[in-house]
């Protein structure tokens, strides 16, 4: 996907979170730093605003770079399987990685000030995404009634009929003012030894953002051109908790709450 000149991206990467209420065992882990009850919820989504890869098993409480240290699509970029110079974006609450490139926090003017405009034009496709998954299924607005294990299979439904619906080309509902997108970025120090794309940031900032980019046609990074297909191909890499979902042809990873 080629949204804003910028180069090699297979996926846009944020949290979400699902509101629940409150749980009968460990409790205080599913208060998240809103002050409520919540599954936070992983999600990679492609130019199309389909779901690539979703993980829906984590309390509210735990950090989205720690839901990323833990998932599969993690091993599918650092065990090589998806090919070189193809990233996945994210925004600073994640950590910045040779597969996961995140925005400069300050950015001076030149090619790192046209790197975080590029970037954060592509990246606004995550939060388009997820406001029209919740306000395609609305349960996924208000709070779940449901233990926590419970509402894990419900937001993997409505991933699974999400994507059916962007196949199908079934019209989404009208926007209604209450569009939930990502959250916030939240600032990770750059001294963090878990920032390990910083080099490879810097060489690909002053390779491809020397000049201001327009936005250019939608393409695949080359390499992957049916990411679907390649995720449900690596499947092996995934342990016990990971599984695949296949419905009409549609494949994409998810990982869910199991007790």
């Amino acid at each position: 996907m080629d949204i804003a000149g910028f180069p090699g991206v297979v996926g846009v990467i944020d949290g979400t979170h699902v509101r629940i209420i409150a749980p009968s065992e460990d409790e205080a882990v599913f208060v998240n730093r809103r002050n409520f009850h919540s599954i936070n919820v992983q999600i990679v989504f492609n130019a199309a605003c389909k779901i690539l890869d979703i993980v829906a098993k984590w309390p509210g409480s735990t950090h989205d770079a720690r839901m990323l240290s833990e998932s599969g699509i993690r091993q599918l970029f650092e065990r090589r399987y998806v090919p070189a110079n193809c990233h996945l974006l994210g925004d600073s609450g994640y950590p910045c990685k040779p597969w996961l490139l995140t925005p400069y926090l300050q950015p001076r003017q030149g090619p790192q000030l046209n790197y975080n405009r590029a970037h954060k034009t592509t990246r606004a496709v995550v939060e388009r995404g997820i406001g029209q998954l919740k306000r395609r299924f609305h349960v996924l607005h208000g709070e779940v009634r449901l233990r926590p294990e419970k509402v894990s299979k419900v937001i993997i439904a409505c991933a699974i009929l999400h994507n059916i619906c962007k196949v199908r080309q079934i019209a989404e509902p009208l926007e209604d003012g209450d569009e939930d997108g990502g959250e916030e970025d939240i600032y990770i120090p750059q001294g963090n030894l878990a920032q390990s794309g910083l080099p490879y940031r810097a060489n690909f900032t002053n390779l491809h953002f020397r000049q201001a980019v327009a936005p250019c046609l939608l393409r695949t990074c080359d390499g992957i051109k049916n990411y679907h297909s390649f995720t449900a191909h690596h499947l092996q890499l995934l342990n016990a908790r990971h599984r695949t979902q296949s419905v009409h042809g549609l494949f994409f990873r998810c990982s869910i709450l199991r007790r």
